[in-house]
């Protein structure tokens, strides 16, 4: 079996880059999803919500930074265009969502898909021995997993 610089094989490797891109893509549109409920969000909630949109996508950039810099790292090329984002999406896009409901909810489902793709790599990264993947996809699965149960505190608070 040939190996990489990192010790991980090759071709096994190269599978992982395209599920990283998959995910790459998605963590893009997610992004774009909370700048735009960010911008439009309406309502006697907006001051909470505006901020904790913002925290959210900031943190989502950070993510897709490291994502990227993971592709590179095991020898893949990021994926970087619109198209290329469309093309490997899976998650619901949002457009013009100005109603704290539907935004709180269209970020709940967005991090639920994310988790599949995630818990996806995960899996594909153990069978390698890929630590750094497996830890970059644990410490996603948590922080997610946490940020949905809070969100779904705060739907349930509305209802």
């Amino acid at each position: 079996m040939k190996t990489n610089i990192l010790g991980l094989p090759v071709k096994e490797s190269e599978l992982l880059v395209k599920e990283l891109n998959v995910l790459l893509s998605n963590f893009q549109v997610y992004y774009q999803n909370l700048r735009g409920i960010h911008w439009n969000i309406r309502g006697k909630r907006f001051f909470d919500l505006h901020v904790k949109f913002e925290e959210l996508y900031t943190d989502a950039q950070l993510k897709i930074d490291m994502i990227a810099e993971r592709v590179l790292t095991i020898g893949g090329t990021p994926l970087h265009t619109f198209d290329d984002y469309i093309k490997n999406n899976k998650l619901t896009v949002g457009k013009n969502i100005s109603n704290d409901e539907k935004a709180v909810h269209l970020i709940v489902h967005s991090l639920s898909d994310l988790l599949k793709i995630e818990r996806e790599i995960l899996n594909k990264s153990a069978e390698i021995n890929d630590e750094g993947t497996n830890s970059m996809m644990s410490d996603f699965i948590a922080e997610q997993e946490k940020t949905i149960w809070m969100m779904n505190a705060w739907l349930e608070e509305e209802l």
